[in-house]
């Protein structure tokens, strides 16, 4: 078959500043006109003629193309429409048991020098790589139509937003980027213009001979999610699943958007974003990084027990961060949807998410109801007495193993949050005032502790890390690093990512940059019991961190920063005993000292390549803590 025959024609992409038109169709394939055009209609015939699909089309992003692509998944055995009554417009997708979550294992960074990686990456040798990706797209898609993707992080045309095309053989992850992102005819029009975009390239890995019947989760053994930071670029290969085949979302939106960023003056992070508004109507914006099981998504979505505070949520993933021209730093969401983990999520525990759910939602590998709706893990006190798992097997409480995969997702846009800020999709941003830094840690970490300036909380922002065991007797249990809560994520050596957050705070006004706090909600007692109760009275500490950044409240200095006065903390209408509070907010110069070893041999791992500024700061955090022993 030609490969002008396989095309189908999208609709035409709006104006955007210019005449940009549909040009009559030969066999079938589109011309757009348009400077810019013919890069992107080059290199989708490239793709196809390496992949050789048996059709390709064309995304526009209109609900009636999502809507046809969800009925065909639902003929296809590759959905299930849940019940209308109770989740109108969702469905529910199982993966196959071998795809369930990111392959860390299998993702690359594929830069032309091995030390722009990092120790904390996979590289990969660019020219060798891409030998290995070509010999396994290679007839990949055969049996399948391609879709060409267009989409936006950011409003279209925004001027924090970057634009993508992704082409890829699986419709699920067609309409979860339509989900997830903006995704249409207007990003054409934005290439069109001239823009710049970032090419990725997806395929399931399983083609279809003549008559073959389709899986309905079909994948490959072989995987590979490889980035090239250099031509920003992804190829990612064998996996149906997440964040592996929407490339928008983690490997766009934070590894190649960390480089851009990088060559560019700003930051692609891994924080959540939100507004939060005290009793008399002050609007403050927070960021916060969190790695995984650390209470970003119920951050997010905090509903304060606090009266008179409320938050609206802006992001709950990936924050892009720019400074701006008045000297403070700027932030937007790039996504358009939530893409969470489902077990752990219920009326207990966020009740926003859990309202944000009621319908137009995309499951993955959580349990169906007998009724037709859906289950996982702690959504309800109790289970049903009867389900169907994550693996279409039947289910009661007593087997002893979950009903949904540890790792089941769902997939929502983000207007359906009943808290979402009116503005949340605002080309400009918002300007930050707070960006906080948190993880679990059982010990030694305080609930909160301010940073005494920008490159401090740089430091706090290296160390960031949780306890994969329980410690013991107050010692300091085996650390689990995610500096930046960006460990996985990060797409360029980390120690140079550590320097291009210095150079930021260096284009920031001191009295316009946010402070910089880190945050613990997970501290515990000698008898195992947390400390702190978290969830909706986390707001108050965000309480104390906006007094703080208004001047209202003081502050005791400690080797580790700055701490706050119990007293300062709003405790009405919970029940904190002093001696909880005590051990909150202590500091065992001792154990802080074992921590500062611990920064030194982590550091070590980039062979001298850390900023000086930090090693200061190392150098500065020890000094204070043998004064402290000696005071």
């Amino acid at each position: 078959m030609a490969l002008a025959d396989i095309f189908t024609r999208p609709a035409a992409p709006a104006a955007s500043g210019r005449t940009v038109a549909v040009a009559p169709t030969f066999g079938g394939r589109p011309t757009v006109e348009g400077e810019g055009m013919a890069a992107l209609y080059t290199w989708v015939e490239e793709i196809a003629a390496l992949t050789q699909p048996a059709r390709i089309h064309w995304v526009d992003g209109s609900r009636a193309e999502n809507d046809a692509l969800l009925r065909e998944q639902v003929d296809e055995g590759k959905l299930i429409k849940l019940n209308p009554e109770w989740r109108p417009g969702s469905y529910l997708a199982r993966s196959h048991p071998s795809d369930v979550a990111r392959t860390e294992g299998r993702t690359f960074i594929a830069s032309e020098r091995e030390e722009d990686a990092g120790p904390t990456n996979n590289w990969a040798d660019p020219a060798e790589i891409r030998g290995t990706l070509r010999g396994l797209f290679e007839g990949s898609m055969r049996g399948r139509t391609m879709y060409v993707v267009p989409f936006s992080m950011g409003a279209v045309g925004g001027p924090l937003s970057h634009i993508g095309v992704q082409v890829t053989d699986s419709a699920y992850a067609v309409t979860s980027i339509g989900i997830m992102t903006h995704v249409g005819t207007a990003v054409l029009a934005q290439i069109a213009a001239g823009a710049d975009w970032v090419k990725t390239v997806h395929s399931v890995g399983a083609p279809l001979a003549p008559g073959e019947a389709d899986a309905a989760w079909p994948c490959n053994d072989e995987k590979y999610i490889v980035h090239f930071p250099d031509t920003l670029e992804v190829w990612s290969f064998g996996s149906g699943y997440g964040g592996n085949a929407i490339l928008a979302k983690k490997c766009f939106a934070l590894r190649i958007a960390s480089v851009i960023g990088r060559n560019e003056g700003w930051l692609a992070e891994h924080m959540l974003l939100i507004r939060v508004i005290d009793p008399a109507g002050r609007a403050y914006h927070v960021a916060a990084a969190f790695p995984s099981a650390c209470g970003k998504t119920n951050l997010a979505m905090l509903r304060p027990t606090i009266p008179g505070w409320r938050v609206e949520t802006l992001g709950d993933d990936i924050s892009w961060l720019r400074p701006g021209e008045d000297g403070r730093l700027w932030a937007i969401n790039p996504e358009a949807g939530f893409f969470g983990v489902a077990p752990g999520t219920g009326e207990s525990t966020n009740v926003t998410a859990v309202e944000t759910l009621w319908g137009n939602t995309i499951f993955t590998n959580v349990a169906l109801r007998p009724d037709g709706d859906v289950w996982w893990e702690g959504l309800t006190d109790e289970a049903p007495p009867h389900l169907t798992d994550w693996e279409g097997n039947p289910w009661t409480p007593d087997m002893g193993r979950p009903a949904a995969h540890p790792n089941s997702r769902f997939t929502v846009s983000a207007a359906q949050c009943p808290q979402i800020a009116p503005d949340w999709n605002a080309p400009q941003g918002v300007p930050l005032d707070v960006i906080l830094f948190g993880g679990r840690r059982a010990t030694n970490v305080p609930l909160v502790v301010e940073a005494t300036d920008w490159t401090h909380g740089v430091f706090m922002g290296s160390n960031i890390s949780s306890e994969r065991t329980a410690a013991a007797e107050g010692l300091v249990g085996e650390l689990r690093r995610d500096p930046f809560a960006m460990l996985p994520f990060c797409g360029y050596n980390m120690a140079d990512y550590f320097g291009h957050w210095l150079k930021i705070g260096q284009q920031l006004r001191f009295d316009r940059a946010p402070r910089i706090f880190q945050v613990n909600w997970f501290r515990k007692g000698a008898d195992g019991r947390f400390l702190w109760p978290g969830f909706g009275d986390n707001s108050r500490v965000i309480d104390w961190i906006i007094r703080r950044v208004d001047g209202e409240v003081g502050a005791v200095d400690s080797p580790i920063g700055r701490l706050p006065e119990a007293s300062d903390l709003d405790l009405d209408g919970i029940d904190v005993p002093q001696a909880d509070l005590d051990e909150l907010f202590a500091v065992d110069p001792i154990s802080w000292e074992r921590e500062a070893d611990l920064t030194e041999e982590f550091y070590a791992t980039f062979g001298g390549r850390v900023p000086a500024p930090l090693q200061s700061e190392l150098s500065a955090l020890r000094y204070r803590l043998k004064q402290a022993q000696t005071a």
